[in-house]
C-alpha cells in the first residue's frame, strides 16, 4: 500500500484502496472540521430536506383522526380559483422585486466605500455600526420605525415639519409602506451582506492595483476595471441564489410591520399561508401553496442560472 500527499491541498491518496476506504480515511483525518460542519448539516436535514416528504400533504385531504384521503390537484385548483391568491402572489412580486433593485445592489455599493476607507480604526468603527443591525429581531426593529416614523411624536416627521411639509402616516400610508420594507431591509441587511463581496474583494490579487497605479489609474478607474471585474462572479453567483428566493418578501419583515391598513398592499405568500395554515387549520391548502412557491423559486434559480451562463459564462454549476 502506498501513500501519497497532493502538496496543493494536503489530500492524502491511499493506493490500491477503494474510493470509498479513502473517503473514509479523508474524513476520519479531518474530523474536526466536519465536526463544525454538523450542526448546519442537521439543520438543513431537519427544517429542509425531512419536510419535502410532507409535501405530500398538498395532494389529501388531511384527517386529524384516521387515514388521509388521497384528492389529486384538488387544493391547486382551489388555490388558482381564489382571488385572495392572486393578490398576496402579485404583492409579493411587487415588494420582492422592489428589494431586488433597491437592496441587492445596495451591499456591493456598500462593500466598495468600506474598501476605500484607508483608515482602519475608522473602517472598524464604519463596520461595526452597519454589521449591528443585522443582530437585531424584526420585533426590536419594527419597534424602532413605528415610533421614529409616527406621525404625530416620530423623529421623521419632526424633521418634516421643520422644513415646512406636513407629516406623513408612513406606517398606515398605502403608498409609502413598500417602502418602508425596502428602507428597513436596507438598514438591517445592507452592511451585513457587504461582508460577502468585501471577502471577493480581498481575494484579488493587488498587483493588479499596483500595475493599474503605475498606469495612472485613479480610484475610479480600479473599482470599475479592476474591483468589480474581480468579484462578478460572486455577485452572479448572489443574484441567482436571490432569484431562487425572489417569492421569500420576508415574513418576520412583513409580519411585524403590517396593520389593517396597510395589509391589502403587503400580505405576501407567507403570511397568507400563516393565516390559512396556522390560523384557519387548512393544513393541506397551506401545503400546495408552499409548494407551488417552491417550484417556482427553483424554476427561477434554474432559469437565473442559464441566462447568466449564456450572458457572462457564469454561474452555479
Amino acid at each position: 500500500m502506498s501513500v501519497r500527499t497532493n502538496p496543493r491541498n494536503g489530500a492524502v491518496k491511499i493506493g490500491n484502496v477503494p474510493k470509498r476506504s479513502q473517503a473514509l480515511f479523508e474524513i476520519w483525518r479531518f474530523w474536526p472540521y466536519y465536526l463544525m460542519l454538523a450542526p448546519g448539516i442537521i439543520y438543513f436535514v431537519v427544517y429542509h430536506y425531512l419536510p419535502i416528504y410532507e409535501a405530500r400533504l398538498a395532494f389529501q385531504d388531511v384527517r386529524i383522526f384516521g387515514d388521509n384521503i388521497w384528492v389529486g390537484f384538488k387544493h391547486f385548483a382551489a388555490i388558482f380559483r381564489s382571488s385572495v391568491f392572486y393578490q398576496v402572489l402579485w404583492n409579493t412580486l411587487i415588494i420582492s422585486a422592489m428589494k431586488l433593485v433597491f437592496v441587492f445592489p445596495v451591499a456591493i455599493v456598500v462593500a466598495l466605500l468600506v474598501n476605500e476607507v484607508r483608515s482602519g480604526a475608522l473602517r472598524k468603527f464604519i463596520q461595526s455600526a452597519i454589521y449591528l443591525p443585522h443582530f437585531l429581531s424584526w420585533v426590536v426593529i419594527a419597534s424602532i420605525f413605528i415610533a421614529a416614523l409616527s406621525p404625530s411624536e416620530g423623529g421623521v416627521n419632526e424633521i418634516l415639519k421643520l422644513i415646512g411639509l406636513q407629516p406623513i402616516a408612513f406606517m398606515t400610508d398605502a403608498g409609502a409602506i413598500r417602502w418602508v420594507l425596502v428602507f428597513t431591509e436596507n438598514w438591517r441587511s445592507a452592511g451585513w451582506d457587504s461582508l460577502i463581496y468585501l471577502a471577493a474583494i480581498l481575494a484579488i490579487d493587488p498587483q493588479l492595483y499596483d500595475a493599474a497605479e503605475m498606469d495612472g489609474a485613479n480610484r475610479w478607474h480600479k473599482i470599475f476595471y479592476i474591483t468589480l471585474p474581480g468579484i462578478a462572479p460572486t455577485i452572479a453567483t448572489l443574484f441567482i441564489l436571490n432569484m431562487g428566493l425572489f417569492l421569500n418578501a420576508g415574513f418576520d419583515q412583513v409580519f411585524n410591520l403590517s396593520n389593517d391598513a396597510v395589509r391589502s398592499q403587503i400580505d405576501i405568500i407567507d403570511t397568507y399561508v400563516y393565516r390559512i395554515g396556522l390560523q384557519s387549520g387548512e393544513f393541506a391548502l397551506a401545503t400546495a401553496v408552499g409548494l407551488f412557491k417552491g417550484i417556482v423559486g427553483m424554476g427561477m434559480i434554474v432559469s437565473a442560472h442559464l441566462i447568466s451562463k449564456t450572458l457572462t459564462g457564469k454561474g452555479m454549476w
